[in-house]
């Protein structure tokens, strides 16, 4: 659908199961509020608006009531989907990492997923990950958010047989390079079968568990 501004994908929930969601980073309040309200108007699963500050928050919510916003998330919510019976555990390295964990758990929620997550049990610490192994394998699938050298990806994947989701973050010093050591090393893990997405993914991370459940349910 022609807005002049944006092509809104008004088919995409009929071919994916969910509608279009919008990057809010470069447009502007009454731009986002627009393609929300098409997206509102012309699919019925949940609306959602990544990576916006809370002024610009602020100002999408006055124009198209009924969402919601979680700051920690940057994530605009209208129409939360149902409870589809899919558990992720999204676990972190460092409270560094928190940022890209909340975004990957509040994406997750907001498309049905119910949603554990474990704080600060990088491998520096290994016992710290080690006393949360039954959550884990509890999980239906693992989103692990790791920085630095990104090793808590491999740790994970060698404790649990669901599906784990790798997301590198650009927390680290100068060899670290803004998340691309993580990347690497989770895309060399030696446990085999990590998915991987791209750096500070939160967001992927969690479309990655939802499409596991497609085919279960």
């Amino acid at each position: 659908m022609d807005l002049g501004y944006a092509q809104v994908d008004v088919g995409r929930q009929a071919r994916q199961g969910l509608p279009e969601i919008v990057y809010g980073p470069g447009k502007k309040m009454r731009e986002i509020a627009g393609i929300v309200r098409v997206l509102l108007d012309r699919n019925d699963g949940p609306v959602l608006v990544t990576r916006t500050g809370p002024g610009t928050a602020a100002g999408v919510l006055a124009l198209v009531p009924g969402g919601g916003y979680d700051a920690d998330a940057r994530l605009m919510t209208w129409r939360r989907a149902r409870p589809l019976g899919h558990t992720v555990a999204v676990v972190t390295a460092g409270t560094a990492d928190g940022p890209v964990a909340a975004e990957a758990a509040a994406v997750a929620t907001a498309l049905g997923l119910t949603t554990t997550v474990i704080r600060d049990v990088g491998v520096a610490g290994i016992h710290r990950v080690l006393a949360e192994t039954e959550t884990l394998r509890a999980a239906d699938s693992v989103i692990v958010v790791a920085g630095m050298e990104g090793a808590l990806a491999s740790v994970v994947g060698g404790l649990v047989e669901t599906p784990v989701i790798a997301v590198p973050t650009s927390t680290g010093y100068g060899a670290a390079l803004e998340g691309v050591t993580a990347l690497l090393a989770m895309l060399t893990s030696c446990a085999a079968g990590i998915t991987v997405v791209n750096i500070d993914s939160g967001f992927g991370a969690a479309l990655a568990a939802y499409r596991l459940t497609r085919r279960q349910r």
